[in-house]
C-alpha cells in the first residue's frame, strides 16, 4: 500500500519522538562525579509557592504508535492547587482546587471530576503542588546524562499508582524537563519554556465554575 508523503513525515516524526523519550529515559554510564540532582530538586522545591510556565507535552503510547503533541500553559499555587490549560490541538482544562481535579474537554462541554488526593499519587502534580518533602512521597536518585541538564529518578513509593518513575532535568537551577513512565508502558515528556517563579496567582483561578450546560460526572 503506498501513503502520502505526509503520512510517512508523520511515522517518522513519531519513530524520531520515541526514540528520543527512550534515550531520555536510559541513564547514561557512570563517569566521573554525578551532578546532584536530589539537592537541585530540593533546593527548587524551597521556597517554591507559585510557578507559571508554557508547556510541551509528547506521550508515546505503550504500543509505539504515533507521538501525540500538545501545548499550552501550567499554573501552580502551592499547596495542591493547579491548573493545565491545553490549548492545541484541542482546548481542554484541568483544573486542581486543593480538593478534587476537575477535567473540562471544552469541545464535547463535558467535565469528569474525581478525587484529588486518589489521582495524583506518584504524579508530577503532587512532586509539584504538595509542600510535603518529596522523599515523603518518592525514593530519590542522582542520574547522569551526557546533556546541559542536571537529572534526578524519582520512584513513587505508593503501589497504588499508575506512575512507575519520573525523572526531572534543571538547566542552571531552573525546571526544564519532566519525564513520567506510566504502568502501562506509556511515556510522557513535558518541556518547560518561559518558566516564571513565585508570580502573583490568585486562588479564584484555581476555583472550578461547571460550564453552563455541561455533562458533569463524577468518577467517584
Amino acid at each position: 500500500m503506498l501513503y502520502p508523503i505526509s503520512h510517512w513525515r508523520r511515522r517518522a516524526g513519531a519513530l524520531l519522538s520515541h526514540a528520543l523519550l527512550l534515550t531520555a529515559f536510559a541513564a547514561a554510564p557512570a563517569a566521573g562525579a554525578v551532578a546532584d540532582g536530589v539537592e537541585e530538586v530540593t533546593d527548587y522545591l524551597r521556597g517554591l509557592n507559585s510557578l507559571q510556565a508554557d508547556f510541551r507535552q509528547i506521550t508515546i503510547p505503550a504500543d509505539g504508535g504515533a507521538a501525540l503533541e500538545a501545548t499550552g500553559t501550567f499554573y501552580l499555587l502551592r499547596p495542591n492547587r493547579f491548573l493545565w490549560e491545553y490549548e492545541d490541538p484541542s482546548t481542554q482544562r484541568i483544573v486542581a482546587d486543593g480538593k478534587r481535579v476537575y477535567m473540562h474537554d471544552t469541545e464535547l462541554n463535558q467535565v469528569t471530576h474525581r478525587s484529588q488526593k486518589q489521582i495524583l499519587d506518584g504524579t508530577p502534580a503532587q512532586l509539584l503542588a504538595s509542600r510535603e518533602p518529596p522523599e515523603e512521597y518518592f525514593d530519590i536518585s542522582n542520574l547522569e546524562r551526557d546533556d546541559h541538564r542536571t537529572w534526578a529518578e524519582l520512584i513513587p513509593k505508593t503501589q497504588d499508582t499508575d506512575v512507575v518513575k519520573l525523572q526531572i532535568g534543571f538547566v542552571d537551577g531552573e525546571l526544564d524537563t519532566l519525564l513520567m513512565e506510566d504502568r502501562f508502558g506509556q511515556l510522557t515528556r513535558f518541556i518547560f519554556t518561559d518558566v516564571d517563579r513565585n508570580p502573583q496567582l490568585q486562588y479564584s483561578m484555581f476555583r472550578f465554575e461547571r460550564p453552563a450546560g455541561a455533562d458533569f460526572l463524577r468518577v467517584d
